[in-house]
């Protein structure tokens, strides 16, 4: 059995890789469909652990330029599509080594595809790439882990009859060439693992209702509809909103007069309320009730005179729109360094209040920290750190000791999501915050037996199931969910979209 096989069409490809796959076996199957019908039955014979289709590629993508590299995340011919998950991994050390990568489905032709309308035919399918191989070499490697990885050599606005032809075939070369030791680290991967799965996970009430919010929006108010910041700190869910039609604006100042535009999750402060009310915006808020909760909470205590403390991280939605409920009235306490350095007016007049975000722990020490200083210190009635916070962590905690390696799924902005990963590794874990599994890296799973998954309450569900079926794809795995509490909360929706 061959661990790493390694299948190229061209005689230049196969050159460019036979010596720089330690271990592998690069082969050549010959160009076309018919020339790969007569290489099977050494597949066949070689049979794999692992199998990497690579060589150069026509790009259909507009985006595309020559020397980009492509991961197929899927397979196409006329005889249907395979999907491809395995590749992840390898996805992130070709971006890591500073490749320009783009994943996407590839189609194969039985043909070269020369011309701007012929191409432009098969990129209205969805396909980035055209090659001539990959699909049948695919479905005949049913079952064993498969990456498709190809270079950009010409594209629909580069034709192959263009004089840079030559000077683009060869960056292709020196790219499949410089790939070759990236493709052994992802062999390496390939073996049965144990997913150890936190719920809850993803999704919470807040998150759900804000991005209802967005698409009603879109659905009752004429377009363009503006969404003032992220609606939630996720990258999949804005690109998601914007291919719905959502323009994201950093400001107020970036929509236009008498147009609709809906305030994120993390809430507001008063002055941009006023500013939107002032241009005759049409607002739907989008503000998570218990980050209201807070607002109201940062209201009352500085109308009876109190220093009011929040905990929290500077530059975070969420404290710039509770602080302004109270400017310079609001201090900010970020660590316990600063809970022991704060001063207040009057000490016997002072009350604290919490992102929604936090490390639990954390949050606890630097409080502990603040009730020594100022005995008299008052707080909100209920927890500021939200349910869906508090339940995340304690799922972390639930799965850790068990797990090689833990992946949080969520956006490196995402305070929950980062903290998440903080408390995994107060567990002696070590883990890692992914947008996606194409972020993760090779050395994160080598040697790791069991995989403990989460994911923050702004990201996904689907990411989570995507990074399952990508070890699936590398090998047997058996998924354990451990469940520490059920969520029932639901919020209503606000004026505006309600109804």
């Amino acid at each position: 059995m061959t661990k790493l096989l390694v299948v190229t069409a061209l005689r230049a490809e196969y050159a460019a890789l036979v010596r720089r796959v330690p271990g592998a076996t690069v082969t050549r199957c010959g160009m076309g469909p018919e020339k790969v019908r007569e290489w099977l039955p050494q597949l066949a014979e070689l049979a794999p652990r692992a199998l990497v289709v690579a060589g150069v590629a026509g790009g259909l993508d507009p985006t595309l330029r020559p020397g980009d590299v492509v991961v197929a995340t899927e397979v196409r011919d006329e005889r249907g599509r395979i999907v491809q998950r395995a590749a992840a991994p390898l996805v992130a050390e070709l971006r890591r080594m500073g490749l320009r990568v783009r994943t996407g489905p590839i189609v194969s032709s039985d043909r070269i595809v020369r011309g701007h309308a012929a191409r432009a035919r098969l990129a209205a399918t969805g396909a980035i790439a055209v090659d001539m191989e990959s699909a049948a070499i695919v479905r005949a490697a049913v079952g064993v882990p498969t990456a498709v990885v190809r270079v950009i050599v010409d594209t629909a606005y580069r034709p192959m009859t263009s004089l840079n032809t030559a000077t683009a075939g060869a960056r292709a070369l020196l790219t499949l060439h410089k790939m070759g030791p990236a493709m052994r680290r992802w062999a390496d991967l390939v073996g049965p693992r144990r997913v150890l799965l936190a719920a809850p996970r993803s999704f919470c009430a807040g998150v759900e209702r804000a991005i209802d919010i967005v698409e009603l929006a879109l659905q009752r108010y004429p377009r363009p509809v503006y969404v003032r910041r992220q609606i939630v700190h996720n990258a999949h869910v804005v690109a998601d909103l914007q291919r719905q039609g959502a323009v994201f604006v950093e400001e107020l100042d970036q929509v236009p007069d008498g147009t609709t535009v809906v305030f994120s999750a993390h809430g507001v402060a008063p002055a941009v309320r006023a500013e939107a009310a002032r241009r005759g915006l049409n607002v739907i808020d989008a503000t998570c009730p218990l980050v209201a909760k807070v607002h109201s909470e940062a209201r009352r205590f500085a109308a009876r005179g109190d220093t009011v403390l929040l905990i929290g991280h500077a530059g975070h939605d969420e404290v710039e729109g509770t602080m302004g409920e109270a400017p310079g009235t609001i201090k900010l306490v970020e660590s316990v360094a600063d809970a022991e350095r704060v001063s207040a007016d009057d000490p016997e007049h002072v009350s604290f209040l919490m992102q929604t975000t936090l490390a639990v722990d954390d949050a606890m020490d630097t409080v502990d920290v603040l009730r020594k200083r100022f005995p008299s210190i008052e707080s909100s009635a209920t927890d500021d750190i939200c349910y869906a916070t508090t339940n995340r962590q304690q799922a972390v905690r639930a799965i850790a000791a068990e797990s090689d390696v833990m992946m949080v799924l969520g956006s490196a902005n995402s305070s929950n999501s980062v903290r998440l990963v903080e408390v995994a590794q107060r567990c002696g874990v070590p883990a890692h915050l992914v947008d996606d599994a194409t972020d993760i890296l090779p050395e994160w799973l080598d040697g790791a037996s069991t995989i403990g998954i989460t994911a923050g309450a702004s990201a996904p569900p689907h990411l989570v199931d995507e990074v399952i079926e990508t070890l699936r794809a590398l090998g047997p795995v058996s998924v354990i969910e451990r469940a520490v509490a059920d969520e029932d909360v639901t919020f209503s929706l606000p004026k505006g979209v309600a109804g």
